[in-house]
């Protein structure tokens, strides 16, 4: 029935020109929209942030290429559950299998998936909110085509809510005032999925007419249901980001918590491992650089050891990482080196920095006054190594923790008088 199916649900487009957002991909000039409309739609991954399209495109294929069309969730699908339907789509033409959250598929399910695929027998459509390249078998991965769908933004959201508020069949018959949206949005993370059910929550909660919607009363009444809200899952990026906060900030029986949260949860233990080892380069880089070690030792220890006992190889590392001195001075390093590159284009390399493997090179000064570090005391010699344009730019600045004002201390002794450390 119409009542008990949720509001994203009921809104959900059946056709590119419905879909809100993603223009970049679904635009009428654009290869993914010619491929539906001509049903020559290739294998493909999609891939981006939960709720901002990725199943729906799926169902739009679907609806419009006319074609067998089978769904698999890579939760609780196996082996087995892949080999019936290729067996199914041997006797098919041009048969489709979408698989959600493609990325928790072990390497045994994905290879079940490479020789059909491979041959034409099913055309796949993958969805993940995990980068592909790390979690998607290299051989299966070079027979998709990968597109990245964009977050949501502001306006795409608030057009969603208002979209709904006029086709909804159930909300399209109630006088809502929306006088506010920021605590909807900020409550949905970006999700539009996640948007559409809160405020339909939202909207059964104000028990007046016409139903005024203000951020007093989403929050007020968010915080009154949100075990309903949440009790399919809707709460990972918030605890995700929890857990990762926590660390950041030092506080290692929080951040120990989050962990506990999301193991009971069911969280692929990888997906936990490998935000440890973004965050031991982004959070603590060379205030610890042990936290890197250890952390990339802990994702390869439970990729081989799994659940239950990962727990325990990842509560050290919490915990560890949690009460390691904190620094973010290569990350912002990085950010600005990368900002000066997309403003400057591409700087000529100094001739004494190039390769001279030839003699033309060599005649044309390619090396030419290069000086050996290692030729001179203390394996240093101060000699230009930025483009002229930008020399004496300092990009890393270290921070202030015992480790870093040791590697401060040492290149000022070296730079003193040129990048200021």
């Amino acid at each position: 029935m119409i009542d008990n199916t949720p509001l994203a649900e009921r809104m959900r487009p059946k056709s590119l020109e419905e879909l809100i957002g993603q223009s970049h991909l679904t635009g009428s000039q654009t290869f993914l929209y010619r491929a539906i409309k001509s049903g020559q739609v290739p294998s493909l991954i999609l891939w981006g942030p939960p709720g901002v399209g990725k199943t729906t495109i799926a169902n739009i294929i679907a609806n419009e290429i006319k074609v067998p069309f089978y769904t698999l969730s890579a939760i609780s699908s196996g082996v087995k559950d892949i080999r019936e339907v290729i067996e199914k789509a041997r006797y098919q033409m041009g048969a489709v299998l979408f698989i959600d959250e493609i990325h928790r598929f072990n390497k045994s399910q994905q290879d079940a998936l490479l020789g059909a695929v491979e041959k034409g027998i099913i055309r796949l459509i993958g969805a993940t909110t995990e980068n592909p390249s790390f979690e998607v078998n290299a051989a299966l991965l070079s027979r998709c085509q990968v597109f990245t769908l964009n977050p949501l933004e502001k306006e795409d959201l608030e057009a969603m809510i208002k979209q709904a508020m006029a086709k909804d069949i159930l909300l399209k018959k109630k006088d809502i005032i929306l006088e506010e949206t920021e605590a909807l949005l900020r409550l949905s993370g970006g999700d539009g999925r996640k948007l559409l059910n809160l405020f339909e929550i939202i909207l059964s909660g104000i028990h007046e007419n016409p139903i005024v919607v203000t951020n007093e009363k989403v929050i007020k009444i968010a915080q009154q249901k949100v075990a309903l809200y949440d009790k399919s899952g809707e709460l990972h990026y918030d605890i995700i980001s929890a857990f990762i906060k926590s660390i950041r900030g030092s506080d290692p029986n929080a951040a120990v918590y989050w962990l506990a949260r999301m193991i009971e949860g069911g969280e692929d233990v990888k997906f936990i491992a490998r935000r440890l080892v973004i965050l031991a380069s982004e959070d603590i880089g060379n205030a610890n650089p042990n936290a890197l070690l250890l952390a990339t030792n802990c994702f390869d220890a439970v990729k081989i050891i799994g659940y239950p006992e990962s727990r325990i190889i990842l509560s050290q590392c919490v915990t560890y990482l949690a009460s390691s001195p904190k620094s973010n001075a290569a990350y912002i390093a990085i950010n600005k080196a990368q900002a000066i590159v997309k403003e400057k284009g591409d700087l000529s390399v100094p001739l004494h920095l190039r390769n001279a493997p030839t003699k033309l090179m060599k005649d044309l000064n390619y090396g030419k006054d290069y000086k050996y570090a290692h030729d001179f005391e203390g394996n240093f010699v101060n000699q230009e190594f930025m483009p002229d344009e930008i020399k004496n730019l300092k990009l890393y600045d270290p921070s202030n923790n015992p480790r870093e004002n040791e590697l401060r201390k040492y290149l000022n002794s070296k730079w003193k008088g040129k990048y200021g450390y």
